[in-house]
């Protein structure tokens, strides 16, 4: 059994080399559109917070899996062909990973999170 990890470094090191780098690659994506989002592991997986969960991102079988979904209908639209049950996407293992729709999708899920929070501080 292996142990659950409590890092980031320590769940993409549990996998295959190319597994890795395909984890690294996406970790980068992920980092680079939200540079200051909380990076942790939650549910035994890699998880970016900033106002709340932006992104979850885990290894699968056959896809890497991205949660939750995107409220952002644009961005919905450009993903839909990796939307799986309730809008959780899968990127198949089999195909490059489309890194530029993983930017729009985190930048998307972090424009949300500080909207909520920018209202809630605003009087109502």
């Amino acid at each position: 059994m292996q142990a659950i990890p409590t890092t980031v470094d320590e769940y993409i090191r549990g996998f295959p080399p190319e597994i890795r780098r395909i984890l690294t690659a996406v970790r980068q994506t992920v980092r680079t559109a939200a540079p200051d989002a909380q990076e942790r592991i939650s549910y035994r997986m890699p998880a970016l917070f900033q106002g709340g969960v932006v992104v979850y991102y885990a290894a699968f079988q056959r896809h890497i899996g991205l949660f939750p979904p995107v409220a952002n209908a644009s961005v919905r639209a450009q993903v839909a062909r990796y939307a799986g049950p309730k809008g959780n996407l899968r990127f198949p293992l089999d195909e490059p990973i489309p890194h530029d729709l993983i930017f729009a999708v985190v930048a998307a899920r972090l424009g949300e999170n500080l909207a909520k929070a920018e209202s809630l501080r605003r009087p109502g």
